[in-house]
């Protein structure tokens, strides 16, 4: 990651958020501190990677009401909920929209500490890939129409020969616009240029706003 993981704590309870920040700062995190969900957004930024930590009951906006918010933008930051009661049907509801962790308070300083630090690894993978994707996508955009069409065929495993009889050009010609699709996908060899497309086909952009 480019940037230091931030630890950012949501709320009501400014005695918890305190407690909270000392407990995460003593173990060498950067946090950031919220008494609402409405604060905490008007605040963050999407390109900055870390762990959202969130009281699932709060004035305003609720834990699971601010982690649909940010499903609906496609905002992918890991989310660990601290409950004061285990609902059952609450903690499936928040695992299902994605949350890494539901932890019923009092929780134990060494499982809270596990926990956020496997969620900022999770998130160090989610920013490797989207950087991995969006380099993929400006080297794709490099490609001419007929170079794209000669990639998806080599990646069908198509042959030169059977590239040039479909598109009813010379397999000179196809042996050209193989040499530039690769050289411009930086691939080099075609099992590295199937995995660049699988990537692009697999790694979906978010949905806007």
């Amino acid at each position: 990651m480019s940037a230091e993981a931030t630890v950012f704590v949501v709320d009501d309870d400014q005695d918890l958020c305190q407690a909270l920040r000392w407990l995460l700062e003593s173990d060498g995190l950067k946090v950031e501190t919220y008494t609402s969900a409405q604060a905490f957004l008007a605040a963050y930024d999407p390109d900055r990677p870390g762990v959202l930590l969130l009281d699932v009951r709060m004035r305003g906006m609720n834990a699971l009401e601010l982690q649909q918010h940010l499903n609906d933008r496609g905002v992918g930051i890991p989310i660990i909920i601290l409950t004061g009661r285990g609902v059952v049907p609450m903690a499936v509801r928040a695992l299902k929209g994605g949350a890494v962790g539901f932890l019923q308070k009092p929780v134990k300083d060494q499982v809270l500490l596990d926990q956020i630090h496997a969620a900022i690894e999770l998130d160090a993978e989610r920013c490797r890939r989207q950087t991995t994707r969006a380099t993929l996508l400006a080297r794709l955009q490099r490609l001419t129409p007929r170079e794209r069409q000669v990639m998806n065929l080599v990646v069908c495993g198509k042959s030169n020969k059977s590239i040039a009889r479909e598109l009813n050009v010379s397999e000179k010609t196809v042996e050209l616009h193989r040499r530039r699709v690769m050289r411009k996908m930086g691939a080099g060899s075609a099992v590295e240029l199937v995995r660049a497309v699988l990537t692009l086909e697999h790694q979906q952009p978010a949905p806007s706003a």
